[in-house]
Order: structure tokens, then sequence, then C-alpha cells
């Protein structure tokens, strides 16, 4: 039997013949990373945060196009275990270094050190996160930036480039969060306390009920964000969201953006005074500092799609030489209303591909798989379903199990391709009593071109449907339409984008309504595709694609010791 230090070995070594064929293609990027808990206190309440070498936002990983990344990763928390996904990365040719615990690796146990290494094949604006459990929200996620090779240049101009992340902040551990959304009753997270603009923001320490030296409104860890500009100078900025629950819009005071780059892919230019964002995506704007630099604006952030009632998050856009402590002179501004569906719809249907970048669409598809996002209660247990199925990861991560024929470790049974087109109402509470548990997966034909088609419906609350964003790992998707009410499968198809849609890897579905992607299934491994909201995929939304595993390669034993794998062996029944 083999030792799990004896894996590690073995895994480093492979990793290094990796990086001696990958070094070929460009420059090798060596990170070591620690992931621990410590004491922080972005928004001003101290509480235990997830940390990467001691920092929230965790460190930019700067790379150029074709780079091969290393990030030697070692798992501190003592308790609890890791996995971190390298968000918009597709991972051709090295599926087993996504990051996704259940799927593609087993998890960092407490004290191991576990090393991904991958290539960072397209330029773009990326994320990573924790994908094991609920911990992104603690704190464990930054950024990817992946630059043009020298020599090779944007198709727009900008003197700057810079970078801000958003994201919601709760008090409550995510055991606690998690704890509550297992049980009977049903315990729901709630509205965020905060929002943070790159890692700060400001919780109302004189909150009623906030317990004693837990809250320092003056704590220099929650001072706003500034970002520092010179007058009359252009910026592209990078903004990404590794929201937990919110959607989100962006603006900053006075000033116009120029959207011109999501998800990696350049889009035709247009402009925009606030930024719709949702968790997972990424965005690149222009912002040029134009205004009377005699002062300086807010940049805010603000929900949208829920009637929250967390503030919005603050940050200062700071004209040099002013001071950057200096507030700006006015009320921030209030932003979107929370319900206002159509500009936000309206901002997804703006977005096209870049005259000069388009990646034309296959014109027709293999296959249509019709996903109905519901509420379901199963066993007294409140559920996100995908068809009245609400998936749970297995115990062996799929990608380990598919290439090593362990058949018994997951249902076999497919999910299925739609729902009641004809009968089901999206617009009426459904007692939805019916869901099942699963983990079975969708098996596609290597190669073949894939629609699906995401509908949204009524949750089990009365006049009551959800903004979703999806992300799909190992691939980008053609945005192929949006559209309100319930999917046509007749007409609405008649409606897609053929000429030039855009190409993401996240992608939002508005409340009562509908979203069409396609995409290759041409990446051989095993990928998860879900809902991007922390608490909507621990309660059962997303599914799991396997294509092409034939063609992958002999499987790395570092990602090895769970479930069926455990010792190294493989337990058949």
């Amino acid at each position: 039997m083999m030792r799990r230090g004896d894996q590690l070995l073995l895994g480093f070594l492979f990793c290094l013949f990796l990086s001696l064929a990958f070094a070929e293609g460009g420059k090798i990027r060596h990170y070591r990373w620690e992931v621990k808990y410590e004491y922080k206190s972005p928004d001003c309440y101290k509480k235990l945060v997830i940390s990467i070498n001691g920092r929230t936002p965790g460190p930019t990983i700067e790379a150029e196009q074709n780079d091969t990344v290393v990030v030697e990763l070692k798992n501190s928390l003592l308790t609890e275990n890791v996995a971190i996904h390298w968000h918009g990365i597709r991972q051709i040719g090295t599926p087993w270094f996504d990051g996704t615990e259940g799927v593609t690796q087993c998890p960092i146990l407490p004290g191991d050190t576990f090393v991904y290494k991958f290539v960072v094949d397209r330029p773009g604006t990326y994320l990573y996160h924790a994908h094991y459990g609920m911990p992104r929200e603690a704190g464990l996620y930054g950024l990817i930036r992946v630059a043009l090779p020298p020599g090779v240049s944007e198709p727009f101009s900008y003197d700057y480039d810079r970078s801000i992340i958003l994201n919601d902040w709760y008090h409550k551990s995510t055991y606690e969060q998690a704890t509550g959304l297992s049980s009977i009753p049903f315990g729901w997270v709630g509205e965020p306390q905060s929002l943070l603009i790159h890692g700060k923001g400001s919780f109302n320490c004189s909150t009623p009920g906030i317990q004693s030296g837990l809250c320092n409104a003056t704590n220099p860890e929650c001072s706003p964000y500034v970002l520092t500009v010179v007058p009359g100078k252009t910026y592209r900025l990078r903004i990404a969201s590794l929201t937990a629950l919110s959607a989100l819009s962006f603006q900053i005071e006075g000033h116009n953006m120029t959207v011109v780059e999501t998800d990696g892919h350049y889009v035709e230019p247009f402009v925009v005074k606030n930024l719709f964002i949702y968790s997972g995506e990424t965005y690149s704007v222009l912002i040029t500092a134009d205004q009377d630099p005699s002062r300086n604006y807010w940049a805010v952030t603000n929900v949208v799609s829920r009637n929250s009632t967390t503030p919005n998050g603050l940050a200062i856009f700071n004209y040099y030489p002013n001071h950057p402590k200096r507030s700006p002179p006015t009320v921030p501004p209030a932003g979107p209303v929370w319900n206002d569906v159509d500009s936000r719809l309206a901002q997804s249907l703006a977005i096209r591909a870049r005259q000069g970048y388009i990646h034309p669409p296959p014109q027709t598809s293999d296959r249509v798989i019709v996903m109905l996002n519901t509420q379901n209660r199963i066993n007294g247990h409140v559920r996100w379903s995908v068809n009245n199925v609400s998936f749970n990861l297995p115990h062996t991560p799929y990608l380990i199990a598919l290439k090593h024929k362990l058949g018994h470790v997951f249902d076999q049974t497919p999910p299925p391709d739609g729902y009641d087109f004809v009968n089901y109402d999206i617009f009426i509470q459904q007692p939805n009593v019916n869901a099942t548990f699963s983990n079975s997966i969708y098996r596609l034909a290597f190669n073949s071109t894939v629609d699906i088609i995401l509908q949204n419906a009524n949750t089990m609350n009365p006049n009551n449907s959800e903004t979703h964003p999806w992300h799909l790992h190992g691939h980008d998707f053609w945005v192929m339409g949006h559209g309100e009410g319930k999917f046509d499968m007749y007409s609405d198809p008649q409606k897609y984008n053929l000429v030039d849609p855009i190409m993401k890897n996240t992608v939002a579905v508005q409340p009562y309504g509908w979203t069409a992607m396609r995409f290759r299934a041409d990446n051989p491994g095993v990928w998860a595709f879900h809902c991007h909201i922390e608490s909507h995929f621990y309660m059962g939304m997303g599914v799991v694609f396997e294509e092409g595993i034939d063609k992958v390669g002999e499987l790395p034993t570092s990602i090895m010791g769970c479930g069926d794998t455990r010792g190294g062996t493989f337990h058949k029944p």
C-alpha cells in the first residue's frame, strides 16, 4: 500500500516532468502559498478568514500567454480540507488540476502540500477560489491576469492596468451557514453584512447586538480601498466578482466606462454608467480620468436582483495629487434599483464579440439539454434541483472513477435532458416535493456540439424567481441568446445570434427567464457546470459533464487518497 507521502512525491515528480514539457511554450511562474486561518477585519468586524500567505484577497497570479503556472499549496487549516479551482483556465491536457474536489481530485488534507501545474493558454482576466464546501466566502480567492506575449497588442489602448475584486461578506462562519442549509427546519444564510471592494468594506459598528471589541470602525484594515489615477490618463480596470450570493452593480461617480473584455474575450466596445456583474464573471472596462481633478470620486457597488438590506460598498477614486484618504464631497450615487430586470437584460444582450476577434459558433448542435432550475423539498430538506434532480458529489472523484472504471461509486442512470415543457408553469409557486438526490452525470459524445438552455422558474416562495450565474469548467461557450418567460423549443432558436456571439465561461439567467449557450465537447475530462452562488451549489444546483475520458492521460497519484482511492489502491466490488 502506497503511503500518502509517497503519493505526494510521485505527484511532484510527475509535475516536474510536465514542467519540462510545458517550458518550451513559455515561462514557468512558480508560487508557494500557505493557506491558513487568521483573524482579520475587512469590514471592521473581526472574524476568522482564510488567507493565502496572510492575505485576502490572495496574491494575484501574473503570467503571459502560454506560460506554465506552478502553485505549491500547503494546507495549514489544521482541521479543514482544501481544493482550489482556477476559474476560466480550461486545463487542456491537465484536467486533474482543475481543482474541483469530488470531480477532478481528492481534497488536500490538513498539513499536506499539493502542487498544481497548468498552462494559461489565452490572455485575459481570470479567477481562482476555493472549491471545497463553502470556504470561498471566507476569503480564499484571488485574480489571474494573463498578458499577451511581448510584441502583441490589445485591440484597445490605455495607459495603466488596474484590478478590483468585488465580493459580499458574511460574519457567520461557513460552518454555521452550511449547517443551516442542511438542517430541518431550513436555515437560510440571509443577506451579507457588507460588500467589499478589493477586500475592504465598512460595517456599522453601532449595530445593536455587536459584541464589544469585535468591531472597530477606525481599524486601518477596513479603510476604503483607494484607486489612484493621474488626470487625463486612461485606465484598463479589470473588475471581477466572487460574491457568495449577490449580483452587483458597479459604478464610478461621474465617469463612463467602456466595456472591452469579458471572461478573456474581446467585446465590441459599448459604454455604461454602471456595470452589472454576477458571481464568477470578469470584465475589463476603459475609464479616463477626465473629470475635475481637484476632488476625489466615489466608486460604488450595490446589490441588484435581491431586495437586500446590505449597505453599498464604497471605495475612493483618487485623483493625484489629492490625498488618497480625502473623501469625495458628494453623497455616493445610489445605483440602479434592485428589481430593474430590463436594464440587466439589456446589458447581456449588448455584449457581442469584437470585430476581428469573432470565433464563429457551429451553426447547429448535436444535442440539446434543457435545464429547469427549481427549488425543491426532499425528505424535509430544502434543495435546489435541475430537472428535479438535486446534485450530490460522490466520495470518489469522477475523473478517477471513470478513468479506472469504478462504475459502482456513482449513479449510472443518465440525468434527464429536459422537463415537462408543456405542463410546467414557471410563473407559479410549485409544491416541488418530487425531486430526488443523485450523483449521476451527463456523458457527452467527444467533439460533439451541445446546446444548454438554462430556464429559471418560480421558487417555493410566491412571486419569486432568482438570478443564477452558471459557470462551466474546462470550456468557453457561446452565448446564443437570452429571453424572458418560458423558452420555446421551436421559435426561440430562430432568434439565436449565430454571427458574433460572445464567448464566456460564466453567464447569468434572469428571473423567469432563459439563457441559451453552445459549446464543443472537445476537452477530454470531467467538468463541473453549476450555479456560482455558494449556497445554491451546496444545495444541489449543478451537474457534471464527461467527454473523451478515454483520451485522458495517466492520472497523477497526488489527486487520489479519498473514497475508493484511499491508500493508492482501487477498491472494486
